[in-house]
């Protein structure tokens, strides 16, 4: 499976600000603690092995120095 990485929003700016509004009032740690819990929820959504190993991969390499 080749993952979607170009944008794929109906409105991105809005959910951008939905993502941002979420973290509102969060410390740090809480804020650490929601990105784990989303990313764990939309990888089940997916529920595709490929594309989650596809996925990971991108985002090691889009952080890596």
């Amino acid at each position: 499976m080749k993952l979607v990485t170009e944008p794929n929003f109906a409105d991105p700016d809005e959910t951008y600000a939905r993502l941002l509004a979420a973290h509102s009032g969060l410390s740090e740690a809480e804020s650490h603690a929601f990105n784990a819990a989303l990313v764990l929820i939309l990888m089940n959504h997916i529920g595709d092995d490929a594309a989650i190993a596809e996925a990971l991969a991108l985002a090691h390499r889009a952080t890596k120095p």
